[in-house]
């Protein structure tokens, strides 16, 4: 049986995808999946195409440049797909992919989640703040 060094096993564990090593590229992944933005997107979306404007409208409180900044990163990431439509004016629609589609439960589990226990959520801010 073949022994394995430190280094080796660092070296596979990268090629495994194991987000709780540093240089893992899973973590940026994370990162980007737990934008408030991208969890409000992806839920958004679940229903078919839609353009900018409706999601603007659907999502309260996101700036232009910040939807913007976030169609095309989960673009990027094969997440959504745009669609530009010639005709006057252009338009342009957002959907997900099927790979989006398959992190929608995630996504949704998480929001829902956040909305059903956000009262005790509070209650635990409130007690942590009142201690000395």
């Amino acid at each position: 049986m073949a022994t394995t060094s430190a280094e080796q096993r660092r070296e596979q564990a990268k090629r495994d995808y194991d987000a709780f090593l540093e240089q893992c590229p899973t973590r940026e992944l994370l990162s980007r999946l737990t934008d408030k933005w991208v969890a409000l997107v992806i839920p958004a979306l679940v229903d078919g195409p839609q353009r900018h404007g409706e999601l603007a409208r659907r999502i309260a409180g996101v700036s232009q440049k910040m939807l913007t900044q976030t169609l095309r990163t989960l673009e990027r990431d094969g997440l959504v797909t745009r669609t530009v439509t010639a005709s006057v004016p252009v338009r342009v629609d957002y959907a997900l992919t099927p790979l989006g589609h398959e992190l929608f439960p995630v996504m949704i589990a998480i929001k829902n989640w956040a909305e059903t226990h956000m009262d005790r959520v509070f209650d635990a801010r409130t007690q942590y703040d009142a201690r000395p």
